[in-house]
């Protein structure tokens, strides 16, 4: 008994070592299926017939977006949800345009590290660690910076004209939390009593919050 474990751990541990692995492709291509129906940790392949180069196609980062809004600032992704091709691979970018004062506000991304790149302009930057210690930058054009995986960063444009990044990241859909967004404009709301402890202010003040952070009426 004692000597078929001894045969059986070293293969064990072999075993083990690749479960717990990220599993390497089995296929050259898994062209996401976005109409498919359930997800699970990503998107089912489309049937091979039906996958072409438009799947790993998309120009909607030759030109700035638009910026006149309440940040300055507008988020324009290259994700699976926009190339479908992208799907199993780990990776996606976004191009960041940002009107002079333009601010992306403090966000994190649960499911990626950023790299951000500069194409124009300068900006502020900044992540916030679980120590609760600021680590920022003035970053200039050709310049590059990181923000580690899941944690608060920002980018703020201080100059008098616009800028502009492309972001690099390690997941073919990184997702977005906004700090101030998720707490408030969620649905269902954050209780307000929630709020209010944890800003230690009152419920006038966190109504105001909501009414300046609502997205606009449909008409």
């Amino acid at each position: 008994m004692a000597s078929s474990f001894t045969f059986l751990a070293p293969l064990l541990a072999i075993v083990a070592t690749h479960v717990i692995a990220d599993p390497d492709m089995l296929q050259d291509i898994c062209v996401a299926d976005l109409t498919a129906v359930p997800k699970v940790n990503g998107f089912p392949c489309k049937a091979a017939s039906a996958v072409n180069a438009t799947d790993f196609f998309f120009d909607g980062l030759a030109k700035p977006g638009a910026t006149n809004n309440t940040l300055g600032s507008v988020v324009t992704g290259a994700n699976v949800e926009k190339i479908p091709g992208l799907n199993t691979l780990g990776v996606s970018i976004s191009r960041i345009d940002y009107a002079p004062g333009g601010l992306n506000p403090p966000h994190t991304h649960p499911r990626a590290t950023e790299m951000v790149f500069v194409l124009e302009g300068q900006l502020d930057v900044g992540f916030l660690t679980t120590a609760n210690v600021l680590i920022s930058k003035t970053i200039n054009k050709g310049e590059t910076f990181v923000f580690p995986r899941g944690l608060v960063h920002f980018q703020k444009n201080n100059g008098k004209v616009p800028a502009a990044v492309i972001a690099a990241f390690n997941s073919q859909l990184p997702g977005t939390q906004s700090i101030a967004a998720t707490l408030f404009t969620s649905n269902p709301p954050v209780p307000d009593n929630v709020l209010t402890k944890a800003f230690q202010v009152g419920t006038k003040e966190i109504n105001k919050i909501r009414a300046k952070l609502a997205p606009p009426k449909k008409s």
